[in-house]
């Protein structure tokens, strides 16, 4: 959805909220007392009430804006800056946009979407051809010990692991493959932030994201040698100035995100990392979508979220 599209769509408050009220009907109201799902709408307190027990439905209940006080127009407005670009934008920049006087809110509600993006790209796995590999993000800590020297390198104290796989089908056309200098094709991508490179939180990563007899190549790093009692396992030692060849897919997600991450925010917490690879997977996932704001909408209304104390 184009800029000028979105706000001739939802032009004020009253707008917005009739969408998310017609959104919300359209999915389903489930009664949390006794699970009846047919219900009247109370126009004049703004509440569903359950046709069997009488319970009270009020609208935010039940979705990512649940004891959220911020104006609809804000949410749909998030929703929208989120989506409509292949890059990202800072809570700063958004408090800007907004015109509110405090920053937390607004990085809390776009944290909020970043958790229901990561929920709906939870609910399928990769499968067939997978290429699996690890990147190294520099984070920050503010409960590092400062005082303590920071090892270098790999696991180091500065960075955090995170677990990259992306679908790598090989492309048959010869034509296609030299035009574009890659012999795959990339289908949809997982970035996992990890605390170990151990084979066995490592497999029970694997079998978290990636389906069980796909084919996975890795680069051979004794993290993945369990990877062969579930898949097709096709490691191979591969030369550091070569990796990015042999995993193409993999190489260019990480060096993507991590241009992304450093031009937008610049600093990262690394008690965060997850919520802004779920952003920027949920993004690359739908790159041929026209319609992002919506499946962002539906996600946001159906999802009870349980992040920052809600």
């Amino acid at each position: 959805m184009k800029l000028l599209e979105f706000y001739k769509k939802y032009p004020n408050e009253e707008s917005c909220r009739i969408a998310f009220k017609n959104m919300r009907e359209k999915e389903g109201i489930k009664c949390s007392k006794c699970g009846n799902t047919t219900h009247y709408w109370k126009k004049k307190r703004e509440v569903w009430e359950c046709k069997k027990c009488w319970h009270r439905t009020r609208l935010r209940v039940g979705t990512v804006m649940e004891s959220s006080k911020l104006p609809f127009q804000y949410w749909f407005t998030a929703m929208h800056l989120m989506t409509s670009t292949k890059k990202s934008i800072s809570a700063k920049e958004m408090q800007r946009q907004l015109e509110h006087k405090r920053y937390e809110p607004i990085w809390a509600m776009m944290h909020k979407l970043r958790l229901v993006m990561g929920n709906r790209d939870g609910n399928y796995m990769l499968k067939d051809e997978v290429e699996l590999d690890e990147g190294f993000f520099e984070t920050v800590s503010i409960t590092r010990d400062k005082t303590k020297a920071l090892k270098r390198g790999r696991g180091s104290e500065k960075q955090t692991t995170v677990l990259v796989s992306a679908e790598s089908e090989t492309i048959e056309d010869e034509t296609i493959s030299k035009k574009y200098n890659l012999n795959k094709k990339v289908g949809f991508i997982k970035m996992k932030a990890i605390d170990s490179l151990k084979k066995k939180d490592i497999t029970e990563q694997v079998e978290e994201i990636i389906e069980t007899g796909s084919e996975v190549s890795t680069d051979g790093s004794n993290s993945y040698n369990d990877l062969h009692e579930n898949y097709i396992h096709k490691p191979k030692v591969i030369p550091k100035k070569d990796s990015s060849k042999a995993l193409p897919w993999v190489h260019i997600v990480i060096s993507n995100a991590k241009r992304l991450f450093l031009n937008t925010h610049h600093r990262i917490d690394d008690d965060f990392l997850q919520s802004y690879l779920n952003e920027f997977c949920y993004k690359f996932n739908r790159r041929y979508f026209d319609n992002i704001f919506d499946r962002l909408l539906i996600a946001s209304v159906s999802y009870r979220w349980n992040y920052l104390g809600g």
